[in-house]
């Protein structure tokens, strides 16, 4: 299975402190589904923000689709960006926009003509059972429901990659397990998943998944399988 990110010898700083992160190193494989869990403080949402571009590290390596994340001129950015669909524990919905318009929003911002937004946009609603919630606000919509319209944003440009920071921590336990289930369809479908989350009842649910244990911002990788993974190791896309 090929590997779609490598970090090596990570570390990461925020002004003249304590690492939160240090000397991380592991490889996510394409197809491959993996929680991430740890005390809070630990360094979950740093190492996302790190996955998704949203931070460059202190030191060490990143490579990205194969690339070197690290050096990556700006202007690159954003065309690597829409290949990592990312989902937040409090949604980030533009308020007054319908939750169409929310999903929508991900194509329109890539120049995707008009004409060509609809169909995919009833498609994500129905995928995430929310076709009669169309023209709903985020105001008006329940927790989960905000919550499905922020990973239906996340997928719609058919990312290789997608993050999520505690996508259940706002949601009951029911609802959960169906955001679950929608992450799980999309590995299904190719694409590698990377949740982060609090609820252990969650990380039984998802057969194959791999764990990734933060402590203290560093990575426990004990037997090295996170770092050097086995050649024909099953990912989650069987």
């Amino acid at each position: 299975m090929a590997n779609i990110v490598q970090f090596e010898n990570v570390g990461l700083r925020y002004g003249t402190g304590q690492e939160t992160l240090s000397d991380v190193s592991f490889t996510l494989s394409t197809g491959a589904f993996y929680f991430l869990t740890g005390a809070s403080g630990a360094g979950k949402t740093s190492l996302l923000k790190l996955l998704y571009l949203a931070q460059r590290p202190t030191r060490g390596s990143i490579r990205l689709f194969g690339e070197d994340a690290v050096t990556l001129p700006r202007s690159r950015l954003p065309g690597f960006r829409r290949r990592i669909g990312v989902v937040f524990q409090d949604f980030r919905l533009v308020p007054h926009l319908s939750a169409y318009d929310n999903i929508a929003l991900p194509l329109r911002v890539s120049g995707v003509p008009e004409s060509d937004v609809e169909a995919p946009v009833r498609e994500m609603l129905a995928w995430v059972g929310l076709s009669d919630r169309v023209d709903a606000k985020p105001p008006t919509l329940s927790g989960g429901e905000q919550q499905r319209v922020a990973i239906a944003r996340a997928v719609i440009g058919r990312p290789e990659i997608l993050v999520a920071d505690e996508p259940t921590g706002n949601v009951d336990p029911d609802m959960a397990e169906r955001l679950l289930h929608l992450f799980d369809s999309l590995n299904r479908l190719g694409t590698t998943v990377v949740v982060a989350t609090h609820d252990f009842h969650l990380l039984g649910r998802i057969q194959k998944a791999h764990m990734m244990r933060l402590d203290h911002g560093r990575l426990l990788d004990p037997t090295g399988s996170l770092r050097f993974p086995p050649p024909n190791a099953p990912g989650g896309s069987e």
